[in-house]
């Protein structure tokens, strides 16, 4: 006979050892009562299986045909060989030719996940050629082939024939339906060696409609990372630049390091060019960014523009990070340019920022102990000329350097936590800060430093009634040096002409004369005694939960030196923001260079509720006391911060702040501080979050008195709306709004739409502005294309117009 067939109630199954070119063998070995002669074909065969590999045939009913030399495996067809496996309904080897057909709902899964699905394939016994009819693959990383017919030679190059490409998935309530994007193409050519997919005559489609026709390009296959080739290019537009497109080429040089220049052509400018560098290292990385551009028309930017007067523009910068060892960080961030504005204008990445800090330092942490040295100086890119009394760019200092230093005993001491922290700033300005008419004097020009060394101990005691009870002790010393100049002292003495005798608190006491004893350095010392308690108080029913925390403190210290004094510069803390997150502190200035002297005492409470529908509630309040000597928030200052703070009387205002949050995540806030004697508010800020049915809205209202010595002679009221509406499963819609009460302004507004899935990312943006002091308007408008697998598109807002 020429013909046996093995078949029977139960699934055939057969199991050996093999390789890919013996799968004939695996074939063969699955057909029942092999008689000798055919059992040296087997031998033949199985002189290259690998002894690492199993292969295992299942299927209803096997036949071998002697005469045609063919194997058939029929129903239910299942190969699995080292990872690879195969289903079929028929599955037929030709010994002769070495060729394998598989027919009938065919699928294939490789090691890597990559899926194959066809109606027929037909392909070599070591599958490096073939060729498959109405063919549909699917990679591990979720990404989709689909052609009408495909061809495999040498086991590398696959060629799609009416091909089509997506990272969509289909749909599975509608598997004909056109995915979000996919681009369809005469022939797709994927070659696994070089690891590369190149469209001929491609057409991309987004829902279904076809948008852009090109005559070949070609991209990393789905499975690659990194390697050399163009990215997506970018657009933009604005009044100044003109129209622009980026066409960027990235270079694969090596694992650890790669090279991409991206040239810009602006249509009122003329061409730019842009170089990064990056590389990694086991212990960081680093990277060099250059740009340059040679501008064609310069007077196309609005009058004023530190950049209107170059045609000549260049940037260098770097960025780098390195981990010395788990405790240690070493890295850096610096830019130098031509002139100040220069990558904030052109949007250079991460450069662009309005105001930046250039900066090398070197951190360390260790359990609880901290080290921190910077060496750095802000920069502002700001359209002012630099010889404007108003830019503000020339009189950024540079901190050369900026040291902290923080130990905490990890034993107690005396029962109690023990800490050292040492700070210290040099900081040298070229040019003095100071604008005459204005009340502040924010930096000295030339060469000041301070060293601060501070050690605080404290306990926490917990009586049996469940009060606590924490003292602690503070000791604090400074040294301060100052070197500048004349015109320096002459704007002190103008400041303190301007501000003597004027009313400086909330009830008009009077400022008092100002002590003008300035001097080359300085020297103070602060010893403070604490004492805190707390007695939290638990109430409970049977659906809520409250905790009500009475909370007293007091602070006992003597005057610190040279209160008087506006010889002492303050840098780091310029800003003071008295409220209910500060009134608990021991130092409410927002830095070492300002000293809180003097008896005081901080009263109020704290409450923290549950409830069992889901509420939940939070809030502080209360006041502080200035009790005996000079109150430091009443006392000179170079830029008067605590003017008008609501600390600079001996009663402060009063604080305090509450948040509830509802079951169904609506949330609401409010905070402010409230005048001691009037109630009236000093300062105010409120907001809510709402969700409902996939939407939001957020509301918010911010009120701050007016502070003439502090710079804002006028109050501050705004008022911001905003929200986002969930249209569909992918749509949405966005807006914002933001109203400035005083100068009846809609300072900014914007609104835009989204579509967000998982393979294709749209928004779009619509933005307005208005000056609520010149009231000139602006508008710009933003979008961005993400398109999974193939990169990024679009532009950041650019300026339409200004009127």
């Amino acid at each position: 006979m020429g013909l046996r067939r093995a078949s029977g109630e139960r699934r055939l199954q057969r199991r050996l050892l093999g390789s890919a070119t013996a799968l004939a063998g695996l074939l063969i070995a699955g057909a029942v009562d092999i008689p000798s002669a055919r059992a040296q074909i087997i031998d033949d065969l199985g002189a290259s299986v690998s002894s690492s590999d199993q292969l295992l045939l299942e299927a209803d009913t096997l036949t071998y045909d002697n005469v045609n030399q063919t194997v058939t495996a029929e129903g239910s067809v299942r190969i699995d060989y080292g990872g690879n496996k195969m289903v079929a309904h028929r599955v037929v080897y030709n010994q002769a030719t070495g060729r394998l057909v598989a027919t009938g709902n065919v699928e294939i899964v490789d090691p890597q996940g990559t899926r194959i699905f066809s109606d027929e394939i037909d392909v070599t016994d070591d599958f490096k050629d073939g060729f498959v009819a109405a063919l549909r693959v699917e990679t591990a990383d979720k990404t989709y082939f689909g052609a009408e017919s495909a061809e495999r030679r040498g086991g590398t190059v696959t060629t799609f024939v009416n091909g089509v490409y997506t990272a969509c998935e289909p749909c599975e309530e509608k598997p004909d339906k056109a995915p979000v994007w996919r681009i369809k193409s005469r022939r797709i050519i994927w070659n696994a060696d070089a690891k590369t997919v190149r469209f001929e005559k491609p057409r991309f489609e987004l829902f279904g409609l076809p948008i852009a026709y090109l005559p070949a390009f070609e991209m990393a296959d789905p499975t690659v990372k990194r390697k050399s080739g163009f990215l997506f290019p970018g657009i933009g537009f604005s009044d100044d630049l003109g129209n622009s497109v980026t066409i960027p080429y990235f270079f694969a040089l090596s694992p650890t390091y790669d090279l991409t220049i991206a040239p810009t052509y602006y249509g009122r400018q003329g061409f730019m060019g842009e170089v990064e560098w990056r590389q990694r290292f086991n212990s960081g990385e680093y990277s060099i960014k250059i740009a340059g551009i040679d501008q064609q028309e310069p007077t196309a930017f609005t009058p004023g523009y530190v950049d209107r007067t170059v045609t000549t523009r260049f940037m260098a910068g770097s960025k780098g990070r390195f981990q010395i060892n788990p405790r240690w960080t070493f890295g850096w961030d610096v830019l130098v340019q031509t002139d100040p504005n220069f990558s904030h204008t052109y949007g250079i990445g991460g450069y662009a920022e309005y105001v930046r800090r250039n900066q090398i330092y070197l951190t360390g942490i260790n359990d609880r102990n901290y080290f921190d040295l910077r060496f750095y100086k802000f920069q502002v890119q700001e359209v002012t000329p630099r010889t404007s009394a108003a830019a503000r760019d020339p009189v950024q200092p540079w901190v050369l350097p900026s040291f902290d230093y923080s130990y905490t005993v990890d034993e107690p001491v005396a029962g109690g936590e023990l800490s050292f922290d040492i700070n210290t700033q040099v900081i040298h300005r070229d040019r003095l800060d100071f604008l005459p008419g204005r009340p502040a004097v924010p930096g000295y020009d030339g060469t000041n430093g301070r060293v601060t060394a501070e050690a605080e101990w404290k306990k926490t005691h917990v009586t049996s009634g469940g009060l606590l009870v924490t003292p602690s002790l503070h000791a604090r010393i400074d040294g301060i040096g100052v070197d500048t100049s004349a015109a320096a002292m002459g704007a002190v003495g103008t400041m303190a002409g301007g501000i003597s005798g004027a009313a400086y608190s909330n009830d008009g006491t009077a400022y008092g004369a100002v002590a003008a004893d300035i001097r080359s350095s300085y020297f103070r010392a602060m010893a403070t005694a604490g004492l805190e308690a707390r007695w939290p108080v638990l109430f409970s029913t049977a659906s809520a939960t409250h905790v009500l925390e009475p909370i007293a403190q007091l602070f006992i210290r003597p005057d610190v030196a040279h209160a008087g004094t506006l010889g002492i510069p303050n840098e780091d803390a310029q800003s003071l923001v008295f409220d209910a997150s500060t009134l608990f502190e021991r130092d409410k200035f927002s830095g070492y260079d300002r000293i809180e002297s003097g008896v005081r005492a901080n009263l109020g409470f704290r409450y923290s509720g549950s409830f069992a529908n889901g509420w939940a509630a939070n809030a502080i309040f209360g006041q502080s006391y200035h009790l005996a000597g000079d109150n430091p928030f009443a006392s000179p200052d170079l830029v008067n911060v605590g003017a008008f703070s609501g600390l600079e009387t001996d009663v402060s205002d009063f604080v305090g702040m509450a948040s509830v949050t509802s079951p169904g995540g609506v949330i609401f806030s409010a905070g402010g501080r409230f005048d001691e004697k009037t109630l009236a508010m000093r300062r105010a800020e409120t907001s809510i979050s709402i969700p409902f049915d996939g939407h939001r809205i957020n509301a918010g209202y911010t009120f701050i008195d007016a502070q003439p010595l502090y710079g804002f002679a006028a109050d501050r009221q705004e008022v911001t709306l905003g929200g986002r509406a969930q249209l569909h499963e992918y749509w949405s819609v966005f807006a914002s709004g933001t109203y400035d009460l005083v100068s009846d302004t809609l300072a900014s507004s914007s609104f835009g739409f989204a579509y967000d899935d998982e393979c294709f990312n749209y928004s779009m943006t619509f933005s307005r502005s208005q000056n609520t002091i010149s009231q000139a308007v602006s508008y710009s408008v933003g979008f961005t294309l993400s398109f999974r697998t193939l990169g990024d598109i679009g532009t950041s807002s650019g300026a339409l117009g200004n009127n």
